[in-house]
């Protein structure tokens, strides 16, 4: 999470890793991660920006050396690593209270976590006007993003 690197997943299975340089002006291609064999959905760093871990499409959970474009197979390896950010759907890390969806109808969901039983309960949101696309909460669980779909909107809700 240094700003040096920039990493992009893709739907062809990959992830390119990007050197920044120039304070973001200029980027060059360093590394093609081979290992997924579904599309690229979510990407974390680590805090020190040795570290990557990536979700697919067919909900696979890979970690990698970003530098060298290498997968870690280590449990000792990635069990204390520090993540920066918790963008990944799947992980084994959790450190919120409570779980958020968006569904087909413009709403968003709150669950308490963990969430293991059918038709959990659950508090519904309304604001978008077409499918939640995505939702996520910021890095000190008080605010969730949400984004719509066909209404093409951002929203931002407070945690209270």
């Amino acid at each position: 999470m240094n700003g040096n690197f920039l990493a992009i997943g893709s739907h062809d299975n990959y992830i390119y890793i990007y050197a920044v340089a120039e304070q973001g002006r200029k980027y060059s291609r360093v590394g093609k991660c081979s290992g997924h064999s579904s599309f690229i959905t979510h990407l974390d760093w680590s805090v020190d920006s040795q570290y990557l871990v990536s979700n697919s499409g067919d909900y696979e959970i890979l970690y990698w050396i970003p530098s060298v474009c290498k997968q870690v197979v280590s449990v000792e390896t990635t069990r204390d690593i520090t993540w920066g950010t918790s963008t990944t759907m799947l992980c084994f890390e959790v450190a919120s209270s409570l779980l958020a969806t968006g569904d087909d109808f413009g709403k968003v969901h709150l669950f308490s976590f963990p969430c293991s039983q059918f038709r959990a309960p659950s508090h519904a949101y309304g604001g978008h006007s077409s499918h939640v696309t995505n939702v996520n909460f910021l890095y000190d669980d008080s605010f969730l993003v949400s984004t719509g779909g066909k209404d093409m909107s951002v929203m931002q809700w407070r945690i209270v």
